[in-house]
């Protein structure tokens, strides 16, 4: 289990996505479709063509200490 801030946006992104994207394609892709910042703590969430894959974007964020538990 990925412990989540509760004031983490969690982006859903609709349609289809290539699932040997590298992280930079994906952020990317979240700058240029979604127009969010890739690195702005928020957390993307990409699905495969079948449905049965995701690819969860999670950007490198340094929380205060015990913010996350």
């Amino acid at each position: 289990m990925i412990p989540v801030p509760s004031a983490v946006r969690v982006w859903l992104a609709t349609g289809v996505t290539d699932m040997r994207r590298g992280m930079n394609t994906l952020a990317l892709q979240v700058q240029e479709n979604l127009g969010r910042d890739p690195h702005g703590g928020d957390l993307f969430v990409f699905r495969g063509r079948r449905g049965d894959r995701v690819t969860l974007y999670v950007p490198v964020v340094r929380f205060p200490a015990g913010e996350v538990s």
